[in-house]
């Protein structure tokens, strides 16, 4: 009960230091430049409550459940040594939690022209198909950097040939479907698999999973995109829910609540039921551990609900109709630099972000910081939050952005050292979770709204951009540590150098 008490202790205090800058930030905006109703700002702070209270149950239940389960899974696996089993429960794994990510479900609704189910199962099989693609390039050492080259390749060239109105979404869906429930257990299971090699080269290839996992859906979605054959995209706001007083917010929250509840029960089931089924086969696990476990999911649970119900109900209207007054100002040029500032803050209230930059920091002994990482994020993010509103005042097409974006990125993966490839590759995908579709994707279409553009094609794809800029970011930090590296060999004559290829005497990443 001590342990747990702890761990409660420290999650809410690296929660608070989370959340509470992008809350003042936008009071700040609400009680300056903004103005907005008082029911929209009541709904914000409950929200923004009940997303702290969220944040904390997830954290400490991710760190006693989901990653164990996700460690212990794939060391199972490996140590079979069956290359088809490997194949087939990599796969299945794969399919079973993207269909259970909550945020698949809110993509799909984006996209009319293509009936749910069928995006749903194509995005699944796409991230099912790539996992089992990064699992067989850690069991077989094939270079991340020459692998990503090939498929983004093939992605900008599918582009192409796709309709204006996929393109922003089928870039949007790589981020979205890497989200809370995904990230947590994938990255979990990629260490396990590591786990079984004895070479140096083992902890970097634990990473790259979440980034090879982001291109199957990008792709699926492309493909529809070729099948179907919409017309110009409609995308219409829905009608913002004013409260007028506490009761009818209190019933606004409540009535959400139970959906939250329902949909998260299926989203865990899927997961529990096969780590039920690999543990009765295998019996690895005892039971001390079981109810750890357990417990941890319980928690897990519990902190989805309420930062679904959170950020859902109550970030989304404030997101939307801040973006809506700031871009009606007659300076709306303002909206850029203030994007920029609520990007910064706001990728470090992202769940999964917690669980990155945490796994990061103990596989390579505290050599790559948390605190270096979450720099990193945050510079990336703010650039491109930048770069959506101007795409928003500017209506400039999407791959403007993301093939120089891309081209640096993959260039860049080629003269840094390994581990900073996987780790940017997969920080694209982690950044661009909850948060970013329920606050920057809403101000990204409110402000389109106010300025008369497409919201199909100008305000989706701010989560494509936010997955986009840290795969630069983070890479740029690893050109840094190989220009350290390189004093300390001249200074140390070759000695220290030796040393520093120990992930621990990388101290560059405190930056």
């Amino acid at each position: 009960m001590r342990l747990y008490r702890s761990k409660f202790k420290e999650k809410f205090s690296e929660t608070l230091k989370a959340v509470l800058p992008i809350l003042g930030i936008v009071l700040l905006l609400c009680f300056t430049i903004a103005p907005v109703p008082s029911g929209i700002i009541m709904t914000f702070l409950t929200g923004a409550v009940m997303l702290i209270a969220g944040m904390l149950f997830f954290n400490v239940g991710v760190e006693i459940s989901m990653t164990p389960m996700g460690e212990r899974v794939g060391t199972i696996m490996t140590k079979t040594k069956n290359v088809f089993l490997v194949i087939l429960i990599s796969f299945a794994m794969g399919f079973v939690i993207t269909i259970s990510e909550p945020d698949l479900q809110v993509l799909a609704q984006q996209v009319p022209a293509v009936p749910n189910l069928v995006l749903i199962v194509a995005v699944a099989l796409g991230v099912g198909l790539f996992l089992v693609v990064a699992i067989l390039r850690m069991l077989f050492g094939i270079p991340l950097s020459y692998l990503l080259m090939v498929l983004y390749v093939a992605v900008f060239a599918l582009a192409f040939f796709v309709p204006e109105d996929f393109l922003a979404i089928s870039f949007d869906s790589g981020g979205v479907t890497t989200g809370p429930m995904t990230v947590p257990f994938i990255m979990a299971f990629g260490i396990g698999v590591s786990a079984i090699r004895s070479d140096k080269h083992a902890a970097d290839d634990s990473f790259g999973l979440v980034a090879l996992c982001s291109v199957g859906p990008i792709l699926a979605v492309l493909i529809l995109g070729l099948l179907f054959k919409p017309g110009q995209g409609e995308a219409t706001n829905e009608a913002l829910i004013l409260v007028e007083d506490t009761v009818s917010m209190a019933k606004l929250f409540l009535e959400e609540i139970p959906h939250y509840l329902k949909e998260m029960l299926i989203s865990l089931l899927p997961i529990v039921v096969c780590f039920g089924i690999i543990q009765l086969f295998a019996r690895e696990i005892n039971k001390h551990s079981l109810i750890k476990i357990g417990i941890g999911l319980v928690y897990t649970y519990i902190g989805l609900v309420l930062f679904l119900t959170g950020v859902n109900v109550g970030f989304m209207p404030a997101g939307n109709y801040l973006g809506q007054t700031i871009a009606s100002l007659d300076y709306a040029w303002i909206i850029i630099p203030i994007g920029m500032i609520i990007g910064y803050f706001i990728v470090m209230a992202e769940p999964a972000v917690f669980v990155l930059t945490r796994q990061v920091e103990e596989l390579t002994s505290g050599a790559i910081s948390a605190k270096a990482m979450g720099l990193s994020l945050s510079i990336g993010v703010a650039c491109s939050v930048g770069l959506a509103m101007i795409r928003v005042l500017t209506g400039i097409s999407i791959l403007w952005f993301l093939v120089p974006g891309y081209f640096v990125a993959l260039i860049l993966a080629f003269f840094v050292p390994k581990i900073f490839t996987a780790i940017a590759f997969d920080s694209g995908g982690v950044a661009s979770g909850p948060m970013t579709a329920t606050f920057l994707l809403p101000f990204a279409m409110g402000a389109c709204q106010s300025v008369g553009g497409n919201i199909i094609t100008d305000a989706f794809g701010i989560v494509a951009m936010v997955a986009m800029t840290p795969l630069i970011t983070i890479q740029v930090m690893g050109v840094i540590y190989k220009v350290k590296e390189k004093n300390l060999h001249k200074i140390a004559g070759g000695g220290a150098a030796t040393a520093a290829q120990n992930y621990g005497d990388m101290e560059i990443i405190e930056l």
